[in-house]
């Protein structure tokens, strides 16, 4: 009789879940478990996720070896926009791009031909995802569960093709918070900014020296992540986002130096629930840009 009561009660509880979470779901809302229950790890500070972009020869060349060194893990968003077909002195070859898969970095969709996916070209981001993904089935790379948008170009448009086609993460810029020119940006904050969303802590520049680097990477604390974003080390196909070899031989050095944990953006799976979004994806961006235009830059004041 105790057995058979326990068991109407796990019953009870069950129905009653069931029918919570579908009134939730005819309001639009549902609250997520919490992380625990989803088996998540809490996010330790100085977590930094580490990108660079357009298939660039340097990512092969010097990037790899000294991330390898270091033991830093990586996310390489490959396209074949520009002359990749034919340059190859300046974009990596396929080979190249299977071998970087086969040292254990990931490999992220940045769009077949680097198009920047707005209102008016979303309409091509499917084709253009699966450019990418047929490239990478055919020398034996899983398909990209991360993307970053080309020319930080952002549609809220292009989310849904991003899920249909795997999409758990994707990058942006520091924009807008930041004009793009600066290199400057937020950490990521999960439950405020949304997994397609993410932003840049800090999109590296010609000019940029140690302190550009410290002002993206300490915001790495209190459940934030630090995304770096980087192009060519260096980037001679385009010098307005290059990084000389010296410089970011110096900044990797800082980050093993001062025992930062570097990862690949699929990485943040084990930290964060890609699937808990934001009611309002740009609420966050709002707020930020509203701090910064009462004259308040120290991006480690965003207390939740």
């Amino acid at each position: 009789m105790k057995t058979w009561n326990r068991w109407a009660i796990h019953c009870g509880a069950l129905l009653l879940f069931v029918a919570l979470f579908r009134a939730g779901m005819a309001h639009g809302q549902v609250d997520l478990p919490p992380a625990a229950a989803l088996n998540l790890t809490p996010i330790p500070d100085k977590l930094v996720v580490l990108t660079f972009d357009d298939s660039s020869k340097s990512h092969f060349t010097i990037v790899r070896p000294l991330l390898i060194k270091y033991g830093f893990k990586a996310t390489f968003f490959i396209t074949e926009g520009f002359d990749f077909p034919t340059n190859k002195r300046e974009y990596m070859s396929w080979d190249e791009i299977k071998q970087l898969h086969n040292d254990g970095f990931e490999i992220g969709n940045h769009t077949r031909d680097h198009l920047g996916i707005t209102d008016n070209t979303v309409v091509q981001l499917d084709e253009q995802l699966r450019g990418i993904e047929q490239r990478c089935q055919e020398h034996g790379i899983p398909a990209p569960i991360t993307f970053a948008w080309p020319g930080n170009a952002t549609t809220e448009k292009g989310f849904s093709v991003l899920r249909q086609h795997g999409i758990r993460f994707a990058r942006r810029g520091g924009a807008p918070e930041y004009p793009y020119e600066a290199g400057r940006g937020f950490a990521y904050e999960p439950g405020q900014d949304h997994p397609l969303l993410l932003p840049s802590a800090g999109d590296a520049r010609p000019t940029w020296t140690l302190d550009d680097l410290t002002q993206a990477v300490e915001q790495a604390k209190d459940g934030r992540v630090a995304i770096l974003q980087f192009h060519g080390v260096p980037d001679t196909a385009h010098s307005w986002v290059n990084t000389p070899q010296e410089n970011f031989a110096a900044l990797m050095r800082y980050l093993a130096v001062h025992h930062y944990q570097v990862l690949a953006l699929r990485d943040l799976a084990k930290y964060v629930d890609s699937d808990r979004v934001p009611e309002d994806a740009q609420a966050i961006i709002r707020q930020r840009k509203q701090m910064l235009s009462a004259g308040t830059d120290k991006t480690d004041s965003l207390d939740r």
